[in-house]
């Protein structure tokens, strides 16, 4: 394995952590006794032509430093090679490196863990969703949650959570559930009416809402959660139960398990760890060990 790691950095990741989580990263990793070598992209497509570049030359780790959009943004160069991935977590979200155990919000700890890892060879393959080309480590979201989504892109103020919580009230004035088609691993086509519908490869997104509690990341198969044609009010008393993944248990609440899944409703877009893949129809595919991860 080479000695050098390539730092892929988003400098306004979690209002201005991102360039600041760098340095101390990168001294960690020093120290330890690796070379570093720092990306910053002066847009998404430039950094991740960056980011593959480096890949292609035989990085020995590229670490991605930000949020769970520059997780994603790593996951498209390192996805289907045997270059490792680690993740300094400084972000809003950081539900990848949740799943993966990573500390979150503390670069030198995340840093001196990476780099004990990459040392001890402490690697493990775990599994993607996949869209089209598009790779994903979390949850692919539609429906009230990915219109929320929308809604908070469409805000410029205010920042941070906040304007997700505010996106989330004004969501629910004009809420009623769509009607769905999904479709598992090529089977009848089902159609539903639903509140949202989650693919999880990972379990949680939004900063630990573990919307699909039961999900495992080396199983090969999505855990898939149907919140039904839940009223307003039900909606508003099972949300608060989603952090704990306590919503599984409620009657209007369905999960399922599946290593493909083709979901389709109108006027809906699909977000997957955050990051917009477009409208539905869409197909995710659950594939097995497509990335070589760096984990406690």
């Amino acid at each position: 394995m080479s000695s050098e790691i390539t730092l892929l950095v988003n400098p306004t990741a979690g209002r201005g952590r991102g360039a600041s989580a760098a340095q101390p990263a990168a001294s960690a990793f020093r120290a330890a006794g690796f070379t570093v070598r720092t990306v910053i992209g002066e847009h998404a497509e430039d950094a991740l032509a960056r980011a593959r570049a480096a890949v292609a030359d035989g990085t020995g780790a590229l670490v991605a430093v930000g949020g769970d959009g520059m997780a994603n943004l790593a996951l498209q160069a390192v996805a289907g090679t045997r270059i490792p991935l680690g993740l300094v977590a400084v972000g809003t979200g950081n539900d990848f490196a949740r799943a993966l155990g990573l500390p979150v919000r503390d670069p030198a700890a995340a840093g001196r863990l990476i780099a004990e890892a990459l040392k001890g060879a402490r690697l493990r393959d775990i599994d993607l969703g996949q869209v089209g080309d598009r790779w994903f480590g979390t949850v692919l979201a539609s429906g009230f949650d990915s219109r929320v989504n929308d809604r908070g892109n469409r805000m410029r103020l205010p920042t941070g959570r906040l304007k997700y919580d505010l996106a989330m009230l004004a969501e629910l004035a004009s809420f009623r559930p769509f009607p769905y088609r999904i479709t598992l691993d090529g089977g009848e086509v089902r159609e539903i009416e639903a509140t949202l519908i989650a693919v999880g490869n990972g379990s949680s997104y939004g900063g630990g809402m573990r919307i699909c509690p039961g999900a495992d990341l080396t199983d090969g198969l999505f855990d898939i959660t149907i919140v039904g044609d839940c009223s307003r009010a039900t909606l508003l008393r099972v949300f608060p139960s989603v952090y704990r993944g306590g919503h599984v248990d409620h009657p209007k609440v369905t999960v399922v398990r599946a290593a493909r899944v083709e979901i389709a409703a109108e006027n809906i877009t699909g977000y997957a760890d955050g990051e917009p893949l477009g409208p539905l129809p869409l197909t995710a595919r659950c594939i097995p060990g497509a990335v070589r991860v760096v984990g406690p």
